[in-house]
């Protein structure tokens, strides 16, 4: 695929002023309500990167940092509905409160399946926080218990977000225009 990055952003939904503000929010209120807690923060790749990073420097407690590859769009726009954990966590979660991080919640079909997961490993919590929130989208009854905020039900990109691996590296996050996946 051959990206242009100048021309198929539609709009820009979040600018990286906006970004950087929501991620401090949050940063304050999860360092609040977990401090003198043991806190992982998991990142689902390869989405999260860029907000589980930023997260990390806006949370002010002692945290740990780990991973999970989780997947369930392959190059396509829409969910397949199948989950697959392409890799999973690296150390025990038990004791540990666990926060999902991930770059947005839609179908809510790969973060269920992920808390399910976890919540048999023993840990004292697991809760989730997503960057952005696509209430139209959900396939399953789930939400966050963090929310940087909500948006309109149309196919965003930007600040780790992509379509076939295309623009995660955008410092905001936009709307493709859909003339460029309507014809893939």
């Amino acid at each position: 695929m051959k990206a242009d990055y100048n021309n198929d952003v539609k709009n820009i939904l979040l600018t990286a002023d906006d970004i950087s503000k929501i991620v401090n929010r949050l940063g304050d209120t999860i360092s609040k309500e977990y401090e003198g807690k043991p806190l992982l923060l998991v990142g689902l790749l390869k989405g999260s990167v860029l907000f589980v990073s930023d997260l990390m420097r806006a949370v002010k407690i002692p945290c740990e940092i780990d991973f999970m590859d989780v997947s369930s769009y392959g190059s396509g726009t829409v969910s397949s509905g199948v989950v697959n954990i392409i890799k999973d966590i690296n150390n025990s979660i038990d004791g540990k409160h666990v926060l999902i991080v991930e770059d947005i919640l839609e179908s809510g079909r790969t973060l269920r399946t992920v808390v399910d997961m976890l919540k048999g490993r023993n840990p004292a919590s697991v809760k989730v926080c997503t960057l952005l929130d696509k209430p139209e989208g959900r396939k399953v009854e789930f939400e966050a218990d963090y929310v940087g905020t909500v948006i309109p039900d149309e196919f965003v990109i930007g600040y780790g977000l992509d379509y076939d691996e295309c623009y995660r590296n955008l410092p905001f996050v936009g709307v493709l225009k859909p003339s460029v996946y309507e014809n893939n």
